[in-house]
């Protein structure tokens, strides 16, 4: 019985993700595990070995065809796989199934779509909205999801557009503010203008505490107030991230 050969140009993958880059006019693939593409986008993987099935640049991966030294010195400038395969990694394109890239937009929909939840109230009521309501309000604006931004920066972009259209606001935070004596008269005026509204101010001991609401946009200005002018002699603390009153919760 005659032997069958296999090109060695060849290498044969299954279950693969394929990230996708065309450079001087032709296509370059590699073959990844999948799940963990974004892992090392966003540097939660740093193995190379974790990422990729095997160190290679093909021009097709479903058919295993490897591509050409000459081909890669073309479009890279060089032929070193590994650095050629994190130059794919950094700015290929990852190749999913339709099914996948609808799941994965519904997913990032609900996870913006949370966010916006978590970090704004109805400012009639001072209560959160439920997740659901944020996500039909999203989809009456026609709310486009933009794969390669992350759903934090999406969500402040869709507080914005949602303004718009029903009542909602940034949620205020509720700080504890601790100011030595010797600084509280000073600081106190610039604290206080930071505050929505003041709740309280007392002496504990030598130090002046203040109770307060503040906009988040605000809060890097507080806490930079508080380390740098006291000289870490005073305190910033987050009592609530929210101005819920005590007691109310959110319905689904």
């Amino acid at each position: 019985m005659p032997k069958i050969f296999t090109p060695t140009n060849q290498i044969r993958h299954t279950n693969v993700a394929v990230v996708r880059i065309k450079k001087a006019g032709k296509r370059f693939e590699i073959a990844c595990y999948k799940n963990k593409v974004v892992s090392w986008r966003t540097g939660a993987e740093k193995d190379l070995d974790e990422v990729l099935q095997t160190v290679a640049v093909f021009t097709n991966v479903s058919k295993g065809e490897m591509a050409k030294k000459d081909d890669l010195m073309k479009a890279f400038g060089k032929d070193d796989p590994v650095e050629i395969c994190k130059e794919i990694l950094a700015k290929g394109e990852l190749q999913i199934s339709e099914k996948e890239r609808h799941d994965q937009l519904e997913s990032m929909f609900r996870e913006i779509a949370t966010n916006v939840a978590d970090r704004c109230v109805n400012p009639e009521t001072k209560r959160p909205y439920p997740v659901s309501i944020i996500e039909k309000s999203m989809k009456d604006i026609h709310y486009s999801i933009k794969p390669h931004r992350n759903a934090k920066q999406q969500a402040l972009e869709v507080i914005k557009l949602l303004q718009g259209t029903i009542p909602l606001e940034r949620a205020k935070m509720r700080l504890k503010v601790a100011l030595p004596r010797k600084d509280a008269k000073r600081l106190k005026e610039k604290v206080t203008k930071l505050c929505a509204p003041l709740e309280s101010e007392e002496w504990e001991g030598d130090r002046l505490v203040i109770t307060c609401l503040i906009n988040p946009g605000h809060f890097r200005e507080m806490d930079e107030i508080v380390r740098t002018e006291t000289k870490g002699g005073g305190a910033l603390e987050v009592l609530d991230l929210k101005e819920i009153k005590e007691g109310e919760e959110v319905l689904e």
